[in-house]
């Protein structure tokens, strides 16, 4: 394996050493890395994967968004721009809120029909 660490490491720095790498998007910018704080340690690859692919739900935004609202608000201590904050966290939990609902009618009659399977199963 060390060998092919070793001709992947030299094939880089020749592509570097020919500018190869100059004209990629972001070039000589720092990374913009997303702060997965709110996922679980075990979750956190598999979050970034699903969401690299185009699968992380609405759901999932907003509750980061809640949190980094929850924090902004600790931290602020303009009133005027509490009251913004705020109106923007109200806005995000009613939408959030509405997701859940929408969840919890699609998922009930799906436990409801799972249940009665198991019941029929125990008779």
């Amino acid at each position: 394996m060390d060998g092919f660490w070793r001709i992947a490491e030299e094939k880089i720095r020749e592509a570097m050493k020919n500018g190869e790498f100059d004209e990629l998007p972001g070039f000589g910018k720092p990374l913009e890395l997303e702060d997965v704080s709110h996922i679980p340690e075990e979750l956190r690859i598999g979050y970034l994967l699903l969401k690299n692919a185009g699968y992380v739900t609405e759901e999932t935004k907003l509750r980061k968004e809640l949190m980094t609202l929850e924090d902004l608000l600790r931290c602020c201590e303009d009133d005027e721009k509490k009251k913004e904050l705020m109106k923007k966290w109200t806005e995000k939990q009613l939408r959030f809120a509405e997701l859940m609902k929408k969840r919890q009618q699609t998922n009930s009659k799906a436990l409801r029909d799972y249940g009665r399977r198991i019941e029929e199963k125990f008779r």
